[in-house]
C-alpha cells in the first residue's frame, strides 16, 4: 500500500510544480505561450487538486490540528488560483481564437490575473512545505 502513497505524492508534486511553474512563467513573460500551455496547465491543476484531495483523505481525515489548518489555507488558495486562471485564461483564449487582431488585447488583463494566481500558488507551496514541520 505504501507504493500507492508514494505514487500519489509524486503525481501531486509533479503536477503542482508544472502548474505553479508555468503560471509564474506566463505571468512573467506577458502571457506569451498561453495558447500552448493553457490546456496542459489546467489538466495539471486538476490532477494536483484531485491527488491532493486523495492525500488529505488518506493522511488527515478526522484531524484538524495546526498542520491541517495550514493545509486548508493552502488548498483554498490553490482552488481560487485554479478558478481565476481557468476563467480568465479560457476567456482570453476564446478572444484570441476569434481573430489575429484580438490576440494582444486580453493579454495585459490576463497577465494581472496570472500574477495574482502566481502569488496564491506561492502561498500554497509555502503552506504545504510548512505544514509538515508545525
Amino acid at each position: 500500500m505504501h507504493w500507492i502513497f508514494m505514487a500519489a505524492i509524486s503525481v501531486h508534486v509533479l503536477a503542482g510544480v508544472f502548474w505553479a511553474g508555468s503560471t509564474f512563467a506566463l505571468a512573467r513573460n506577458g502571457m506569451r505561450g498561453l495558447q500552448q500551455l493553457f490546456e496542459a496547465q489546467m489538466a495539471a491543476a486538476g490532477v494536483a487538486v484531485l491527488s491532493g484531495g486523495y492525500l488529505w483523505q488518506s493522511f488527515h481525515k478526522g484531524a484538524f490540528g495546526r498542520a491541517e489548518k495550514i493545509l486548508v489555507i493552502a488548498m483554498g488558495r490553490a482552488i481560487v488560483a485554479l478558478a481565476v486562471q481557468g476563467l480568465s485564461g479560457g476567456l482570453a483564449l476564446r478572444a484570441m481564437r476569434r481573430g489575429a487582431h484580438a490576440e494582444a488585447a486580453p493579454r495585459p488583463r490576463v497577465a494581472v490575473v496570472f500574477r495574482a494566481a502566481a502569488i496564491l500558488l506561492a502561498v500554497t507551496v509555502v503552506g504545504m512545505a510548512a505544514a509538515r514541520y508545525v
